[in-house]
């Protein structure tokens, strides 16, 4: 049986920072870079950092970002890959945080399960469950910093297919892929066309008898090289910093050049990318039936396939796509609305992600339960009436990294700001409480929307805003003024020293 305590006087810290993934360990680089003097740690509820890039353990996990935007922009990806596999951005991950000290301020197993702001105090009061031993402690902070992206960890969405119970085989979600799940020379249906499902059937065909991809309704998918050969010729004949900053800054603007293409010319977008895919299918492929989404580009995510190589899948006959729907699973796969049925020995469910803002904290402020449904994010990092509260969620239109190095850059202009100004408190207000809201994210997917009755919202104006676009962030975030019309700031005498011991990590 495990043993629980409370710690009689809790530890306390400068900045608490939940998650040690790729955001959590960019925060704690900021962090420490611009106020040494502060002091952090890094909750994390699993046992090892890295994240999304540890946690997903399916086969031929990667970035459909490229690294030289996805990375850092404080460190260079030195790897002739652009678009990487999972091992090679966890030893990134690793790497960062070994060389720049942040692995020691990591405490594993910590899960949190409630945060709970006192303005008397002006600090947050954060309770922990030890997910290694049970054991239940406290932590207080000045300012929390949620860094745990916008998903479960602990649970992927698989929707309800009738007739599960009758399949012989073996069923699989990616989030929890087995270690001892043998896929050579079986037959394997992923059902699904987002990033996960177009990632899984190539890697998979490799060994498997076959692979099909069943998708209800299609995804945009495009071929891209795997290496980015300007990267690699200017890191032959440039000072290895010097060569980074410049790719980064050439694939920034290709990224926006394109999705500002497809959002303006939506109809020559959706033509272009049919040609393409025409063009990596063999003659007379029904391409509209299986790339040819009812949507248009980027009103979802777009998938990027290294090298083409489900294209080269299903040229080999290695793989196929069919668009169908479930009418039921049977004993020896799955039957289809179309009374098709597709032979399996084991189904992937890559149907998913399960939202999550903010980790499932349960947040209260001066006891009153902070409801995330009801909340506005300011400047897509803070939530209004939520003081000394932050959170990192990146681009869904671009490298995830791209925004969350510019909202710990903001997050430490704005600690610096109080600083220098004797402020303790901050807290986002809406001067119009009558602002028209929307949905914190404007993306069309069927995981955002399942969940989005439960984010925060967004305004209609700035800096209600969360903006997709990186060079409109980089001015908000990073050039303008910390000062801010509905941003309201306090100060607050502070507690007795003896209140507040120092965590050691």
């Amino acid at each position: 049986m495990s043993t629980k305590r409370v710690t009689a006087v809790p530890e306390h810290v400068e900045v608490l920072i939940v998650g040690a993934g790729i955001s959590g360990i960019g925060a704690a680089y900021y962090l420490q870079r611009e106020h040494p003097s502060k002091s952090y740690a890094i909750l994390e509820a699993r046992g090892a950092l890295g994240g999304t890039w540890d946690l997903f353990r399916y086969p031929g996990i990667r970035s459909d970002s490229d690294l030289h935007t996805f990375g850092y922009a404080f460190k260079p990806w030195e790897s002739d890959k652009a678009i990487a596999g999972a091992d090679a951005i966890l030893a990134y991950l690793r790497e960062t945080a070994a060389e720049n000290g942040i692995d020691r301020k990591v405490r594993f197993h910590h899960k949190v399960l409630a945060a709970a702001w006192s303005s008397d105090d002006a600090r947050w009061v954060v309770d922990i469950e030890r997910s290694d031993t049970g054991e239940r402690l406290t932590i207080t902070c000045r300012w929390l910093f949620c860094a745990g992206g916008y998903y479960r960890y602990d649970e992927g969405y698989t929707p309800r297919f009738e007739g599960t119970e009758r399949f012989g085989g073996r069923i699989v979600h990616p989030q929890h892929w087995p270690e001892d799940l043998d896929y050579a020379g079986k037959r394997v249906v992923v059902i699904g066309s987002g990033a996960t499902a177009v990632t899984l059937v190539p890697a998979m065909a490799e060994t498997a008898a076959h692979v099909t991809m069943l998708q209800r309704t299609p995804t945009y998918i495009l071929p891209q090289p795997s290496e980015d050969a300007i990267a690699n010729l200017l890191r032959r004949i440039l000072p290895r910093d010097q060569a980074y900053r410049f790719t980064r800054r050439k694939n920034i603007a290709m990224q926006r050049a394109i999705w500002r293409f497809c959002q303006s010319y939506p109809r020559t977008a959706r033509r272009l990318i049919r040609y393409i895919n025409a063009k990596q299918l063999p003659k007379g492929y029904p391409v509209d039936e299986h790339f040819n989404p009812p949507y248009d580009p980027w009103d979802q995510r777009l998938c990027a396939v290294p090298d083409a190589d489900l294209f080269k899948a299903i040229r080999g006959g290695r793989a196929s796509v069919v668009t169908d729907a479930i009418e039921t699973f049977t004993e020896r796969g799955i039957e289809l609305k179309s009374g098709r049925e597709l032979e399996a020995d084991i189904i992937v469910t890559a149907t998913g992600l399960k939202l999550q803002v903010c980790g499932g904290i349960a947040l209260t402020v001066d006891g009153a339960p902070v409801h995330l449904s009801d909340k506005v994010a300011f400047k897509g990092m803070m939530l209004d009436g939520v003081p000394n509260f932050a959170f990192a969620i990146g681009y869904t239109n671009s490298s995830w990294t791209l925004k969350i190095g510019l909202l710990c850059e903001h997050f430490c202009r704005l600690l610096r700001y109080m600083d220098e100004h004797g402020h303790t408190i901050c807290r986002p207000e809406p001067r119009d409480p009558t602002m028209p809201t929307r949905p914190l994210l404007d993306f069309a997917a069927g995981y955002v929307q399942r969940s989005i009755h439960e984010l925060p919202r967004q305004g209609d104006r700035a800096p209600w805003l969360m903006s997709m676009d990186y060079h409109s962030d980089t001015k908000l975030l990073r050039e303008d003024s910390v000062e801010d019309q509905n941003l309201r700031f306090f100060s607050h005498v502070r507690p007795a020293i003896a209140s507040e011991p120092k965590l050691t990590v």
